[in-house]
C-alpha cells in the first residue's frame, strides 16, 4: 500500500482493503448462541424494566377471524403462575422465538391459531415442532393458569384492546405503525418526554422504588413506550423517513428509535441486510455523527465520518486496524452502490456540557473513502458524505446562528443587538430582511405585569419556611403542598406537567431568590430574535434549541379591566391583548400513567383553574411574549403561574415550550377565540381573523 503526506490512501487510488483489514462474509456476524442461553431477558433482570434487545417490530401471529385477543403485558406475565416465562429454561432454542400470546374465543376459550383451535397443541402450533408429550401438558397447564389469572383481573383498562379495533389512547394507530407520518412522529415523542419528564420527578424526589430507580430516564421512558407499541416508522427503510422534517432536533437517542430516524441506541452506524438479486447485501441507512471524532469540516454540507471499532487493543497493548464488518461493511456498499445515508449531527448542549442535542441534517451520499493512520497507529476507515442539494439548511444554518452570537459573523436586515435595552439577561435582536421598516411600533419594554390585580387564594402568612431552596419531596414546604405534592419542575428547570394552577414561591417565602420553583420570574434563558415575518407583521423566533417544558417567557403588560376592552368599539382596536376567558383547543401534554405505571391514581387536570379572567393589554409595556404569533398547531402554551409580591398574591401568564423547538423556528401559541355573545360585547366578531398558519389543522381564523 502506497501512503501519501497525509497518511491518508483514498479509494480513487485503488486500495487493496484486504491487506489492512479482514474481510469476513456477513453470515458469518450472525450470532451464535450457546444451548443453555434461552432468551435475551435475564431471568433476574428488574421486573417492570426489561432490557431493549432490538428495535425491530415483533413479529405477530394472525390471529383467526372472530377470535377476540386478550393482551398480556409483561407484568401480568410475571404475576401468572406456572407462566411461561417460569419455564423459559426448559424452552428449546430457537432462531426466532415467537412469544406466546393468548385468544379468547366466544366460548371463553383459547385457541391456537395454527392448531385448529385444539388447546392442547396450543405450544405445538407456534413453533411447529414436534414437542415431548410433557411439554404439551405443561402448555396446557400454562394456559389454565393464565386463564384463571385473566379472570381475576380486576383492571382491564391496560390489557384490552381500544374501541372498535382501535389502538389505545397512547398508542399508535395500527395503520401509522410501519409507515408514519408528522401526527404519529409528533405524538409518540410528545409521549415519550412526557413519561421522561414524570420519571426525572419522581427521581429527584426519591420516590421510585429502590429496585427500579435508574439515572437514566430517557431508557425506562423508552422501555415504557416499546412495551406499550408507542413507535412509529418499523419498517425498516433508506432514504427520507415519513414524518420527520430535516432540521428535526432530539435531545436523546431513544427519540430516534422510537421514530425509525436511526435504530441503533449506542451505534453510529445505522444498517441492514437487503436482497441484491440472488445475494443478501448489507447497506448502511444513516449515520450520527457525535462531533467528538474530527468528523466535521470548514463545508459544513461536508461530512468526514470514521469508521466504527476500536483501533487499539487495551487489553493485549497492541495496535490494531479496524475491520470491514457491520457498519463500516455497510457504509463501503453503499458508497459503491450510490446509496442516500441519512445523517444526523450532534452538538454539545450549552446548558448541560455533559449531554448532546442531535439535529436531523438530511440526505447524504457517500462521494470518496480511505483509511488512516490513527494516533495510535492503527487503520480507521474514514468516509467522505456530501449533502444532496435542494433541501432546507438545518446544521449550517445552526453553525452559523453560532457565529452570530458571538459576534464573529454579520447578517444581512440587522437592525437593532438588544430590543430589550439592557432589561433582559440576554439580548434580543431586531432583524428585518424583507422590506424596509425599521422596527415594530414604539412601547416600553417589562418583563412582567404592570397594576396587577391581586388574587385572595394564598395568604401571605403561608409562604414556605425552606431555609436555601425548596427541596424536591419535602411535603412539609408549603409551595410543594399547594402543588399537589409535587414540585412542578426538573433540576434543569423543565416544567413536568400542565397544572390547573401553578404555585411558585414569591416574597414572601425564606427560599433564596434562586430557588427552583421561581422559574418563570427570572426572565429569558434562551436567545430570542423579533423578525419581521413575510405576511403576518413581526414575529419571533428562536437562536438556540429548546427542550420540551422549557419557560419561555411570560406574557408580560398591563392587566385591564374587560369594560375597556369593549372601548375599542369606538377607538382602535388592540391587537395584543391576552384574555384566559377565550376558548382555546384542548390538547394532552402531561404523562399517561398506564404508560408509566408508577402506581398512582390521582390523573391531574390540565384544565386550567383560574380564580377570575385575566385580561392583559401589552400594545404599550410588554416583552418579546408580544410579538408571537397565532398557530393552530402550535410549538408553545399558556399556563397560568400564581405566586406572592409585596403581601399579595398575583396570577400570572407563563409560556412554555410545548415540544422541542430547533434554532430559527417560529415560537407561536394559539390565540383562541371569543364565543358569540361573549361578554366582551359586540367587538368580538371584529377581533376575529383569517389564520395564516397554514397547518394541517388550521381553523381558518382566531381572535
Amino acid at each position: 500500500m502506497e501512503e501519501n503526506n497525509n497518511n491518508t490512501v483514498h479509494a480513487s487510488d485503488s486500495v487493496d482493503k484486504s491487506r489492512i483489514v479482514e474481510a469476513k462474509p456477513l453470515r458469518s456476524l450472525a450470532p451464535v448462541l450457546p444451548n443453555h442461553i434461552q432468551s435475551c431477558f435475564p431471568a433476574n433482570y428488574p421486573s417492570g424494566f426489561p432490557p431493549f434487545c432490538s428495535f425491530e417490530k415483533p413479529r405477530e401471529i394472525p390471529i383467526p377471524k372472530g377470535v377476540e385477543e386478550i393482551a398480556v403485558d409483561a407484568k401480568t406475565a410475571e404475576e401468572i403462575p406456572g407462566s411461561a416465562k417460569e419455564k423459559t429454561r426448559e424452552t428449546p432454542v430457537a432462531a426466532n422465538v415467537t412469544p406466546i400470546r393468548f385468544y379468547k374465543s366466544s366460548v371463553d376459550e383459547e385457541v391456537n391459531p395454527r392448531g385448529g383451535g385444539d388447546v392442547n397443541l396450543f405450544s405445538k402450533g407456534l413453533n411447529c415442532d414436534e414437542f415431548v408429550d410433557d411439554r404439551v401438558k405443561r402448555g396446557a397447564q400454562n394456559i389454565q393458569n393464565c386463564k384463571e389469572f385473566l379472570k381475576r383481573k380486576k383492571n382491564k383498562k391496560t390489557r384490552e384492546a381500544g374501541v372498535d379495533g382501535q389502538s389505545s389512547s397512547v398508542g399508535v394507530n395500527p395503520s401509522l405503525n410501519d409507515d408514519g407520518n408528522h401526527e404519529s412522529v409528533n405524538h409518540v415523542l410528545m409521549t415519550f418526554d412526557s413519561v421522561r419528564r414524570r420519571l426525572c420527578q419522581l427521581e429527584d424526589s426519591k420516590e421510585l422504588n429502590s429496585s427500579l430507580s435508574i439515572k437514566r430516564a430517557d431508557l425506562r421512558a423508552s422501555n415504557s413506550l416499546t412495551l406499550k407499541g408507542v413507535k412509529t416508522n418499523l419498517r425498516r427503510r433508506a432514504g427520507a423517513v415519513p414524518g420527520i422534517e430535516v432540521g428535526d432536533i432530539f435531545f436523546f437517542r431513544m427519540e430516534m428509535c422510537l421514530v425509525g430516524l436511526h435504530g441503533q441506541s449506542m451505534g453510529g452506524i445505522d444498517y441492514m441486510s437487503i436482497k441484491d438479486g440472488s445475494k443478501e447485501d448489507t447497506v448502511a441507512l444513516s449515520v450520527v455523527s457525535s462531533g467528538v471524532y474530527g468528523d466535521d469540516t470548514e463545508d459544513n454540507d461536508v461530512l468526514v465520518y470514521s469508521g466504527q471499532g476500536e483501533n487499539f487493543n487495551k487489553k493485549d497493548k497492541h495496535v490494531t486496524d479496524q475491520k470491514l464488518q457491520r457498519g463500516n461493511l455497510a457504509l463501503d456498499r453503499s458508497a459503491q452502490r450510490h446509496d442516500e445515508v441519512r445523517v444526523i449531527r450532534g452538538l454539545r448542549d450549552a446548558t448541560n456540557r455533559s449531554a448532546k442535542i442531535y439535529m436531523y441534517d438530511g440526505l447524504y451520499k457517500i462521494q470518496d473513502s480511505w483509511i488512516e493512520r490513527g494516533k495510535s497507529g492503527g487503520g480507521i476507515f474514514k468516509y467522505k458524505l456530501v449533502r444532496l442539494p435542494g433541501q432546507k439548511s438545518a446544521f449550517a444554518a445552526w453553525k452559523l446562528i453560532q457565529k452570530w452570537k458571538s459576534g464573529s459573523a454579520s447578517r444581512n436586515g440587522f437592525i437593532l443587538a438588544d430590543l430589550s435595552n439592557g432589561v433582559e439577561s440576554i439580548p434580543v435582536s431586531l432583524v428585518n430582511d424583507v422590506d424596509d421598516e425599521r422596527g415594530p411600533a414604539f412601547f416600553t419594554y417589562f418583563m412582567s405585569l404592570t397594576k396587577p390585580k391581586p388574587f385572595g387564594l394564598v395568604q401571605p402568612s403561608l409562604g414556605c419556611n425552606c431555609k436555601a431552596s425548596c427541596l424536591p419531596g419535602d411535603l412539609n414546604c408549603s409551595c410543594i403542598q399547594r402543588n399537589e405534592g409535587d414540585f412542578p419542575y426538573t433540576a434543569n428547570s423543565i416544567l413536568v406537567s400542565r397544572k390547573p394552577l401553578i404555585h411558585e414561591c414569591g416574597t414572601m417565602c425564606r427560599c433564596l431568590p434562586n430557588c427552583k420553583n421561581r422559574v418563570s420570574q427570572t426572565g429569558l434563558k434562551q436567545h430570542v430574535e423579533v423578525f419581521k415575518t413575510r405576511d403576518r407583521g413581526w414575529g419571533l423566533r428562536t437562536l438556540d434549541p429548546i427542550r420540551a417544558g422549557s419557560f419561555i417567557c411570560e406574557y408580560a403588560g398591563e392587566v385591564i379591566d374587560r369594560a375597556k376592552v369593549c372601548q375599542n368599539d369606538e377607538g382602535d382596536n388592540d391587537e395584543y391583548i391576552f384574555d384566559t376567558s377565550r376558548i382555546y383547543q384542548p390538547f394532552k401534554w402531561n404523562h399517561d400513567h398506564g404508560l408509566l405505571g408508577d402506581g398512582s391514581s390521582n390523573v391531574s387536570s390540565e384544565d386550567y383553574t383560574i380564580p377570575s379572567p385575566l385580561i392583559i393589554s401589552a400594545k404599550n409595556v410588554g416583552n418579546v411574549g408580544r410579538f408571537m404569533n397565532h398557530s393552530c398547531s402550535p410549538n408553545v402554551f399558556w399556563q397560568p403561574v400564581l405566586y406572592a409580591e409585596n403581601n399579595q398574591s398575583f396570577l400570572h401568564i407563563a409560556f412554555f415550550a410545548l415540544k422541542h423547538i430547533p434554532p430559527m423556528a417560529e415560537l407561536t401559541y394559539d390565540y383562541g377565540f371569543v364565543l358569540a355573545g361573549h361578554a366582551e360585547g359586540s367587538s368580538a366578531h371584529r377581533r376575529k381573523m383569517k389564520c395564516l398558519c397554514e397547518s394541517p389543522k388550521c381553523r381558518g381564523f382566531f381572535g
